[in-house]
């Protein structure tokens, strides 16, 4: 079992924030995590058995002002995790993302926070992520999912599309889409999608 929850943040403005503040977040949060992983990964596929937890963030999965650089390193460990729960699943390797939600040292560094990692308020302890990070390392966990704990609430969110526009003419142009638009961007009837599901369609 491996759970990359290793972090730092360097929060500012994108207008603001020097490329160093980038890459210091990108190698802790996304390199770091490979790196680690890049380690656990032959012994989880030779044993033909493996629990991968990458700690993302709602920065990642919907943004959050200020931090362009966490955000970008979280959503970048949802697309590493997607790769790697079609490259593990034939060994019994699960990948999963989680979203937490509490107060920790790491969110004590934010300016204006209000925060005591050393006693935080009961429903934002750290052990109230607990439940869901033992369900995606369990025997039954799910795999190429990202789930969101904190505050007594778990959730799943997931990337979900539409059916879109097709065209048979090569000649497709932007007004096309501009005429159809309603319905371009019309998710009323979106499905759940990731590569892992397109790879089970094709099998079955």
């Amino acid at each position: 079992i491996l759970v990359n929850n290793a972090g730092i943040l360097r929060d500012k403005s994108f207008k603001n924030m020097e490329m160093d503040d980038w890459d210091i977040v990108m190698d802790v949060h996304l390199n770091g995590s490979a790196y680690v992983t890049k380690a656990a990964w032959p012994i989880m596929y030779d044993q033909k058995y493996g629990r991968i937890v990458f700690t993302s963030s709602t920065s990642g999965v919907f943004g959050n002002f200020g931090q362009a650089n966490y955000g970008a390193a979280k959503m970048g460990m949802l697309g590493f995790m997607n790769v790697l729960a079609i490259e593990g699943v034939s060994k019994n390797i699960r990948v999963n993302c989680l979203a937490p939600a509490a107060e920790t040292r790491l969110i004590g560094t934010i300016p204006g926070r209000d925060v005591n990692p050393d006693n935080p308020e009961p429903m934002r302890h750290p052990k109230m992520v607990t439940p869901v990070v033992l369900f995606m390392c369990s025997d039954d966990a799910p795999t190429g999912m990202t789930f969101h704990g904190g505050n007594g609430n778990f959730r799943r969110s997931a990337t979900f599309v539409n059916e879109g526009l097709k065209f048979d003419n090569p000649e497709v142009a932007y007004e096309d889409l501009l005429e159809q638009k309603g319905k371009l961007l019309d998710l009323s009837e979106g499905r759940e999608m990731s590569g892992l599901i397109r790879v089970q369609q094709q099998q079955q």
